[in-house]
């Protein structure tokens, strides 16, 4: 069962009511919050936490002056963050997590030209007929494109192993 299902499944157990679903997530944000202050804290680096839920998910955000070193190259750092703030979360809960983490809109921003990626990947493969695969991605950025080629009537697909994963564009 891959990862995506079984936190699918995690997030709609059986019994959960639609508020009580909303207060896991509330829980999640808050732990994942307090947990990035103590981090922002040891590292001695000025950041505010925004938290949020974002349909299925909790949504936290570091906002704050100079923060590029908790994205680092490619947003390699915002990830292992990421991963601990879930663990984190995990290790207070016993529930695994799907909690998105941004720090200074990286993800947003990262977003919006991710989009444009996978417009223009659309535009080639029906203009060519032919699949369009493109640069390897992390699962955030796959999920991106993946969303974006199915709003526009394709079908996409990941292909190869991580790290060197990427989406293909396949042609209507």
């Amino acid at each position: 069962m891959s990862d995506g299902m079984q936190n699918a499944e995690s997030a709609e157990k059986p019994g959960k009511s639609a508020e009580d679903r909303v207060k896991a997530l509330e829980n999640e944000s808050d732990i994942a919050a307090d947990y990035l202050e103590e981090l922002l804290d040891i590292a001695d680096l000025d950041g505010d936490i925004d938290m949020d839920i974002d349909g299925d998910r909790a949504a936290v955000s570091i906002v704050g002056a100079d923060l590029s070193d908790l994205v680092g190259e490619n947003g390699k750092v915002l990830e292992a963050l990421q991963e601990l703030t879930r663990l984190a979360v995990y290790r207070e809960t016993g529930e695994r997590s799907r909690l998105m983490l941004d720090v200074s809109n990286y993800r947003a921003n990262r977003k919006t030209e991710l989009e444009q990626v996978g417009k223009k990947a659309v535009e080639e493969a029906k203009a060519s007929g032919e699949p369009v695969r493109l640069e390897p991605m992390t699962p955030f950025e796959r999920k991106v494109v993946h969303d974006v080629v199915a709003a526009a009537g394709l079908t996409s697909e990941s292909e190869g192993e991580e790290p060197r994963r990427r989406v293909v564009v396949q042609p209507s």
